[in-house]
């Protein structure tokens, strides 16, 4: 007997049947599963649609592909180190989550865990509950390929409202590289024990999807508030509600969510900005309902800027909308702008937007606070003068959200007050005391600054610069430092790169060092006289060229500084390969608006990457 889902109908899974019963497939077959695996402390990421296709929309997953979702249960399982551990477990709204998340659920139950099924749910609402009640949940697992194509899936694990950090990371990846490797031994011990499981405990697991997954969104919205407010008093929540729907109705504020067919349809987004007394409208908000690819980029923004430009016509209201990624934890933004049309709201400017609210409302509540904000290697330099202007330090880790939220608490420990953490170079902000992105949060912080007239003014007076009469977002990005940066899904933000990271960062030094003294003319017509090398592992940062300022396997961030007479950096080149996709990712951040001399900048650091492979 299928069980459904009571919010969306969708079946959850049939009670009767044990999905981890079917013959066992040859270890060459399993081997080559897992040797496809891309695993990273970010999550583990591979093509599990049937049929091999990244753009397969099959529900199914092979033999061996069951295998690796079972052994990672069980690596979950094993690294949690309790008889009868209690973990969390839900999933995006890709086609071959339902498949995992049974196995999954079936391979824990038969070990003897206790297991709260969320099934599809956001990703920040699984981690908002055990973010909240830590001890209701020894560990979450979480099905996701986040932003990959539709026929990718994953497994996210972590505890205390985020994924883990590098150390239990890289442990869980060891005992599942140790499983795999007598991989159908190990599966078939856990079919002994899948046997002998009582299918009644699996049909009570499934029946209580609909319960577990509203107790969690009532704890996703306590989080949400708390973050808004800086407070976990219910009685600041309530004001603070009842203030927004006060300014929402003398100023009324529309938003449109395309979910294109996302977990986040199923969760407290039309509730809570409802709450907030924001009109709100959505599209494709029923999970599955994917209508273009997912990565929220480019062209993949589109109907979200059609669909709020024809909105704002007609109801004026409207003036933001957002489209998430598949798991629900970013969220891209478009905005009408002061020509009345829908754009897109720039990562890197949108990130700064954030840093701006979250640290006005932190130095209007303490003006003593020693504030600090914690950001990627690839975030713009305009981030650092914001900061200098709240009279706040910037520190910086390796890309991935893990790095940040690491750094951020470790930056706690020594007295500093972090508000706002994230990656500028996807948009991505992280408010404390969340530890993963979240589209809601960006849009309740733009909120606030736009509704909240003593955070913008706060601003512009410490900026120096007038206040406007009537407060759009055009004027708050035009405040912003004026920087360029390279998009991080251009053409020219990627390459191909087939030879070990060690080697390319050294050749790379030397042929920049040979350049620069060559070229120092040049340099120096842009204002530029000095450069230092800063490569970041994890949550260090290190100023230092060759070797011995990096670390094996040598994939952390690589960053060159360009420094003016005055040792302030005006510029960075910056490059790291992927862990999460086979590709080596750069970046150009140019202090001002001459396009020319990003582009200059950025077209010599592929010369100097591309020169450095030849060699």
């Amino acid at each position: 007997m299928i069980i459904h889902d009571t919010l969306n109908d969708q079946a959850i899974a049939d009670w009767r049947t044990n999905p981890l019963a079917f013959p066992l497939p040859s270890k060459e077959s399993l081997s080559d599963a897992y040797t496809s695996m891309i695993i990273s402390s970010s999550g583990w990421r591979k093509v599990f649609a049937p049929g091999g296709d990244e753009e397969d929309s099959g529900r199914t997953v092979n033999p061996p592909d069951r295998i690796l979702a079972a052994l990672a249960a069980y690596a979950l399982y094993r690294h949690v180190g309790k008889k009868k551990p209690t973990i969390l477990v839900g999933l995006d709204a890709r086609p071959t989550g339902a498949h995992l998340g049974s196995i999954a659920v079936y391979t824990l139950l038969s070990l003897g865990a206790k297991v709260r099924y969320l099934f599809i749910t956001a990703a920040p609402q699984i981690m908002a509950d055990t973010n909240l009640h830590p001890k209701e949940a020894d560990a979450f697992l979480y099905i996701s390929a986040s932003h990959n194509p539709i026929g990718h899936n994953g497994f996210k694990f972590g505890k205390e409202g985020g994924v883990y950090g590098s150390k239990d990371a890289e442990r869980l990846a060891e005992r599942f590289c140790e499983l795999v490797g007598d991989g159908l031994t190990h599966f078939a011990l856990l079919q002994t024990y899948a046997e002998n499981l009582d299918p009644r405990i699996y049909k009570r697991t499934l029946e209580r999807v609909g319960e577990e997954r509203e107790k969690s969104a009532k704890r996703y919205r306590t989080l949400a508030l708390r973050i808004a407010t800086k407070s976990d008093d219910e009685q600041a929540h309530t004001r603070f509600i009842e203030t927004m729907r006060i300014e929402h109705q003398q100023k009324p504020l529309g938003i449109l969510g395309e979910l294109n067919g996302s977990a986040r349809s199923c969760s407290i987004d039309r509730s809570l900005l409802s709450e907030l007394g924001i009109t709100t409208e959505f599209m494709h908000d029923t999970p599955g309902d994917v209508v273009h690819p997912i990565v929220p980029e480019g062209k993949n923004l589109t109907l979200c800027m059609e669909s709020l430009t024809a909105l704002h016509q007609k109801n004026p209201a409207f003036v933001l909308g957002y489209v998430p990624d598949n798991d629900g934890d970013r969220g891209n933004i478009v905005y009408i702008n002061d020509r009345k049309t829908a754009t897109i709201l720039e990562a890197q400017s949108l990130f700064a937007l954030i840093v701006l609210s979250e640290l006005a409302q932190s130095r209007l509540s303490d003006p003593d606070a020693p504030l600090a904000v914690v950001v990627n290697g690839p975030t713009s330099n305009r981030v650092d003068e914001i900061a200098r202007t709240f009279g706040a330090e910037v520190f910086r880790t390796e890309v991935g959200e893990a790095n940040v939220v690491e750094l951020s608490n470790l930056k706690r420990k020594e007295g500093y007050v972090v508000p706002i953490l994230g990656e500028g170079s996807n948009g991505g902000n992280i408010s404390h005391p969340a530890k993963v992105r979240d589209p809601l949060n960006t849009l309740i912080s733009l909120t606030k600054l736009l509704k909240q007239e003593e955070l913008s003014r706060l601003w512009f007076t410490l900026s120096g610069q007038p206040q406007p009469a009537s407060l759009t977002l055009d004027q708050l990005i035009r405040s912003l430092p004026s920087y360029i940066t390279t998009g991080a899904y251009s053409s020219l933000a990627q390459l191909s790169v087939n030879i070990e990271h060690g080697r390319l960062k050294t050749r790379y030094e030397e042929f920049f060092e040979e350049i620069f003294n060559r070229d120092h003319i040049l340099f120096n017509s842009f204002g530029i006289t000095s450069y230092k090398i800063i490569q970041t592992e994890g949550t260090e940062e290190r100023i230092g060229s060759g070797p011995a300022y990096r670390t094996p396997p040598y994939n952390g961030g690589f960053k060159v500084g360009l420094y003016n007479d005055e040792n302030v950096m005006t510029d960075f080149l910056w490059m790291r390969g992927s862990k999460t996709e086979p590709i080596f990712r750069l970046l150009v951040d140019c202090k001002g608006d001459n396009t020319n001399r990003h582009d200059y900048l950025l077209e010599l650091h592929r010369l100097v990457i591309t020169r450095a492979l030849q060699s």
